[in-house]
C-alpha cells in the first residue's frame, strides 16, 4: 500500500436516466471503491431536468469525492470501464444512460488533451453538478475560475433568473 502522500484529491459526477437510477449511482460507487478509489464524501441525490436533450426521462445526479493514487487519465479510464461493465450504451450525445461518470476535478490541475479536459468543462453552467458538489465542498476553487463552488452556484443562480 502506498503512502497516503501519494493520494490526489478528484470530484466525480454521478448521472443516471434509466432503470433503477439509485441503484445505479450505487452501485457505480461500489465498483468506483472495488478499483481502489476511496470514496470519502458523496452527495445527496437530486431529480433534474435533462441537459441538452430534454426529450428523455429526468435524471437522478450526485458528486462524490475520492482519493486516489491513479493520475487523471487513469483515473478515466477507470470510469469509463466502470460505464461499460455497467451496460452503458452510448446512443446519442447527452442523450439517455444507465449510468453516466464524469471527472470534474483532479486537485487543481487544468489539462486539455483529446482524451480528457480538467476542469471538466461547462461544470459551472450544470445546476446539476454544482449543487451536489457545493453540498460536500462548497469551498473548494475551481481552478480556471479562480471561484469557490458556492460562488460558482450564486453565479449560476443569478444567471437563471
Amino acid at each position: 500500500m502506498q503512502s497516503k502522500d501519494f493520494f490526489h484529491t478528484a470530484y466525480l459526477a454521478l448521472g443516471s436516466n434509466l432503470g433503477d437510477k439509485e441503484a445505479n449511482l450505487r452501485r457505480a460507487l461500489e465498483l468506483v471503491q472495488q478499483r481502489g478509489v476511496e470514496v470519502v464524501k458523496t452527495s445527496s441525490f437530486i431529480c433534474t431536468e435533462p441537459y441538452g436533450v430534454t426529450d428523455q426521462p429526468q435524471f437522478l445526479n450526485g458528486v462524490c469525492e475520492v482519493r486516489t493514487s491513479l493520475e487523471p487519465l487513469e483515473l478515466l479510464q477507470t470510469l469509463l470501464e466502470i460505464e461499460q461493465e455497467m451496460g452503458r450504451v452510448r446512443l446519442r450525445h447527452w442523450g439517455e444512460r444507465n449510468i453516466d461518470l464524469d471527472l470534474l476535478l483532479y486537485e487543481d490541475v487544468v489539462m486539455d488533451t483529446p482524451e480528457l479536459i480538467l476542469p471538466h468543462p461547462d461544470m459551472q453552467n450544470r445546476d446539476f453538478v454544482l449543487l451536489p458538489l457545493a453540498e460536500i465542498a462548497p469551498e473548494i476553487i475551481h481552478p480556471t475560475l479562480q471561484k469557490t463552488i458556492s460562488e460558482l452556484v450564486i453565479s449560476l443562480s443569478a444567471h437563471s433568473r
